[in-house]
């Protein structure tokens, strides 16, 4: 998403569906998109459980599962897993609040990017609320390691605002090996840079995951598959750097569970969803390293109060 005069939160302007298989689990899930008041954020709705406990937030404190993929999970032991692809997508088209109805554990991977999702949110469009959009400002660099993983989030510059995303990626596979790549969404779009980038994982690993009950949906029709020295998939790459692209793309879905737009500078080295969702810890931890205020005016003023607070604190 490109930075926006909107200063008013959106929902969808009518529900929208699709269906397709679960990447882990190999089942077929329905799912439904509606939408949704002032202020409900992103919330995920299971259909095959009891309603009273149905309801899991889309947020980075109840995430539960990192490995090959972001899992969230309510109080009462329910989850939905493999949500980024969907959640970078309702970053990228500018929705604020919605309800995802789904009738499994999983959404579904479609063709292991975010096109399909944002195409679908694109037909029925979205409306503006009665209400301010809220917009979290960084006011100072947080910053975590695991091991070779790198994620940082730093303030904009004075008088600047919007995402910036600066990613690299290392793999032992000389069809990946290095990859590097700067997003300025202030000046392109999510839909045009990132969307149709597609997941991947590597051939030698397919018949482990499986025997461990994952990648069972997995095909060539959802994922790239990396060979010792070429992809598996006959129609090839859709860009010559496919890969670094959806790291990006799964960043911005992971970033989103902060539950609101983020106005910062972002550095990824190696990222994966585990330190993706460590970032947001450690920036939601520290209080003096953020201010989040209503945008327009009155996010002018708070970013200037929050300024002189966070240099009163120093």
């Amino acid at each position: 998403m490109t930075k926006s005069k909107n200063i008013r939160q959106t929902t969808l302007a009518s529900k929208v569906s699709c269906s397709g298989i679960g990447l882990h689990s190999g089942s077929q899930v329905n799912l439904t998109i509606y939408p949704a008041t002032v202020n409900t954020g992103i919330v995920f709705r299971r259909t095959d459980v009891s309603a009273d406990i149905a309801v899991v937030p889309a947020r980075y404190d109840v995430v539960s599962e990192t490995r090959l993929g972001t899992t969230i999970r309510n109080k009462h032991g329910v989850t939905v897993a493999t949500i980024e692809h969907l959640m970078a997508a309702i970053w990228g088209v500018g929705l604020d609040n919605a309800v995802v109805e789904l009738d499994g554990p999983e959404v579904p991977i479609m063709d292991g990017s975010s096109e399909p999702f944002v195409f679908m949110l694109e037909c029925v469009g979205l409306k503006q609320l009665a209400a301010p959009r809220m917009v979290l400002r960084v006011l100072k660099t947080i910053e975590v390691r695991d091991g070779e993983s790198v994620a940082r989030i730093q303030p904009n510059e004075e008088g600047d605002e919007g995402c910036i995303i600066g990613i690299e990626i290392q793999f032992n596979n000389p069809v990946i090996n290095r990859q590097a790549s700067h997003y300025d969404f202030r000046e392109v779009t999510f839909k045009q840079t990132l969307s149709r980038a597609r997941t991947f994982g590597f051939e030698h690993e397919v018949a482990a995951l499986r025997q461990m009950g994952l990648a069972l949906g997995g095909s060539l029709e959802n994922a790239i598959v990396v060979g010792k020295e070429a992809i598996l998939n006959e129609d090839g790459l859709r860009y010559q750097d496919e890969f670094v692209r959806h790291k990006a793309l799964d960043c911005l879905g992971d970033l989103y569970l902060a539950g609101c737009h983020i106005d910062a500078r972002f550095t990824f080295v190696r990222p994966g969803h585990a330190i993706n969702n460590k970032l947001l810890r450690a920036l939601f931890a520290d209080e003096t390293a953020y201010v989040m205020a209503p945008a327009g005016k009155e996010f002018e003023l708070a970013l200037a109060v929050a300024a002189t607070a966070v240099a009163a604190y120093a």
